[in-house]
C-alpha cells in the first residue's frame, strides 16, 4: 500500500474517548432535518440532467481521494460542482452530532465510520435519507460485514460502504527465523501463544503491543467469532466466546508476551524498535510500515490470523468508513450520483487503493490484477492478495446506538484483567450486568 495511515485509519479501529462521549450523548435528541425521506421519491425527475453543487465532509486521505476524483465526476456531468471539505477527524463527530441535533448545518454527503453509523441511525432515525430503493441493488457487491453497518435491523439502507480493514497477522521474518518458527504453522491462537513463548526464549522479544488504556484486541477477537458487544439487541459481553477471547488475552499477559505501549505513537515506536514479533491488525498497517519504517524493508511478512479452532475464521475487521446523505441535503439527487460514481465502480475503488491506500469494501475491485502483485517491501510477498482473500470472510456483527456505553464499560473490564489479573469470566459477568443496567437491554444468558 502506498499511503501513510493517518489518525483516521488508526482511530477507525475503535471509539476514542472523545468520540465515545459525543456518540454516547446522541440520545439527547434531534430530528436531523424532519421526517425521513426515501431518496427514491426524489428520483421522480431522474431523467433530468444533474446540476448544481454539493458539499462533502471528510478528512485526511479520504478527503484527498475524493478531491482527486471529484473532477472526473464533474467532467461527466457538466454544470455540477463537488466541494470536498476536510473537516479534520478530531472535530468531525462533534460537527455531525450538532448538525443532526439542530437539524441544520450539515454537508450534502457525510463520511461516517462503519462502526459509528448504526449509533447515528439508532439515535437519529430521521436524520438520513433512506437509500434502500437506489442503494439496495448494490448490496451483493459489498463485503457482508461492511453492508451490515449501513443497514438497520429492518433492512433499510442508509449509506454505501467505502473502505474496510481486513485483518491478518504481520510478523517479523527475522525473529521467526531465529526461533525456528514457521509462520504458516500458526493455525490457532494456541499455536500463536506457544510460538510466542518460543520466540521470547530465543530472541528476548515479546509477541505483541497492547495499550493498557483501551480494549486492545478484544473487538477483533469477538468479531472473529461472529459477535460484537451485542447480539440480537441483547448484551453479549459475557458469552462463552467473549470469555474465551479475554482469556486468550490474559494468557498472553501471564506468559509475558505483551509489551504495553501508550497509543498510536507507542505502537509505531515499539514496532520500529523491534520490541515485538507480531502485530495482529488491518491491511492499512502496511502503509505505516512502508512510510515509517523503510529501513525494515524485507523483514515483515503477512499470514492469516490464527483461529480459535483449526477450521475457524482466520480474519476480522478493524476500521472502515461509509458515505451517507443527511436529510438536510439540498441536492440529494446529485449527492447520490456522486456516491454511486465513487463507490460502485471498480476503477475508482482500485485507484483509491493504489493512491490513498483505502482497501475497498466493493468486492469486484478485489479481483483486479493490482491486488495480486508482489509487494517489494514484504520481500516480494503478495500481501494484498492475502487481504483480498480474507476480506470475503469477515463475519458481520451487530453495532447499535449503545456501542459507546459498551466501549466505556468494556475498557474497564479489560484493563482490570490485563493490569490487575482479574478473572476474565468474573470481569465480563460484572461488565454485562453494568451494561444491561446502563442500556435497559436484556443479557444473552
Amino acid at each position: 500500500m502506498s499511503t501513510t495511515p493517518t489518525r483516521r485509519a488508526v482511530l477507525a479501529t475503535g471509539l476514542t474517548a472523545g468520540a465515545s462521549a459525543v456518540l454516547g450523548g446522541c440520545a439527547m435528541g434531534g430530528t436531523g432535518g424532519g421526517p425521513a425521506r426515501d431518496l427514491g421519491d426524489e428520483e421522480e425527475g431522474k431523467g433530468a440532467k444533474l446540476k448544481g453543487k454539493i458539499t462533502v465532509w471528510s478528512w485526511d486521505v479520504a478527503a484527498k481521494a475524493m478531491k482527486r476524483l471529484a473532477g472526473d465526476f464533474e467532467k461527466r456531468h457538466p454544470g455540477t460542482a463537488v466541494e470536498i471539505v476536510d473537516i479534520g477527524y478530531d472535530n468531525a463527530y462533534d460537527k455531525i452530532t450538532v448538525g443532526l441535533r439542530g437539524g441544520t448545518g450539515l454537508a450534502d454527503v457525510l463520511t461516517v465510520e462503519g462502526s459509528y453509523l448504526p449509533n447515528y441511525i439508532g439515535n437519529f432515525p430521521d436524520g438520513f435519507y433512506d437509500l434502500t430503493d437506489l442503494g439496495g441493488r448494490h448490496g451483493g457487491d459489498f463485503d457482508r460485514a461492511a453492508w451490515k453497518t449501513v443497514t438497520d435491523p429492518g433492512g433499510k439502507v442508509y449509506a454505501l460502504p467505502w473502505d474496510i480493514g481486513p485483518c491478518a497477522l504481520y510478523y517479523r521474518t527475522d525473529h521467526f527465523r531465529a526461533a525456528g518458527v514457521d509462520p504458516k504453522s500458526l493455525v490457532t491462537w494456541d499455536d500463536y501463544v506457544k510460538a510466542g513463548i518460543r520466540i521470547r526464549k530465543a530472541t528476548g522479544r515479546k509477541l505483541l503491543i497492547l495499550d493498557s488504556t483501551d480494549t486492545g484486541i478484544l473487538p477483533l477477537l469477538l468479531q472473529q467469532q461472529g459477535q460484537s458487544y451485542f447480539k440480537g439487541g441483547r448484551v453479549a459481553v459475557d458469552t462463552p466466546e467473549a470469555v474465551e477471547a479475554l482469556s486468550l488475552m490474559k494468557r498472553l499477559r501471564d506468559e509475558g508476551l505483551v509489551a504495553y505501549e501508550k497509543g498510536w505513537d507507542g505502537l509505531v515506536t515499539g514496532t520500529k524498535e523491534g520490541k515485538v514479533s507480531t502485530t495482529p491488525t488491518a491491511a492499512w498497517w502496511s502503509g505505516t510500515l512502508t512510510a515509517e519504517m523503510p529501513e525494515l524493508k524485507g523483514k515483515f511478512g503477512v499470514v492469516p490470523l490464527p483461529g480459535f479452532t483449526a477450521d475457524g475464521t482466520r480474519t476480522s475487521n478493524l476500521g472502515g468508513s461509509t458515505l451517507c446523505i443527511p436529510a438536510q441535503s439540498k441536492n440529494p439527487r446529485l449527492a447520490w450520483a456522486f456516491l454511486e460514481f465513487l463507490l460502485t465502480g471498480k476503477a475508482n475503488q482500485v485507484s483509491m487503493l493504489k493512491r490513498e491506500g483505502l482497501f475497498p469494501a466493493y468486492l469486484p475491485a478485489l479481483d483486479d490484477p493490482y491486488l495480486s502483485g508482489k509487494q517489494e517491501y514484504f520481500g516480494g510477498q503478495r500481501t494484498l492478495d492475502v487481504f483480498a482473500r480474507l476480506a470475503r470472510s469477515i463475519p458481520p456483527v451487530e453495532y447499535n446506538k449503545d456501542d459507546a456505553k459498551a466501549t466505556d464499560i468494556m475498557t474497564s473490564a479489560v484493563t482490570g484483567v490485563m493490569l490487575r489479573g482479574k478473572d476474565p469470566k468474573e470481569a465480563l459477568g460484572s461488565a454485562a450486568e453494568q451494561l444491561a443496567r446502563a442500556t435497559g437491554r436484556k443479557r444473552t444468558g
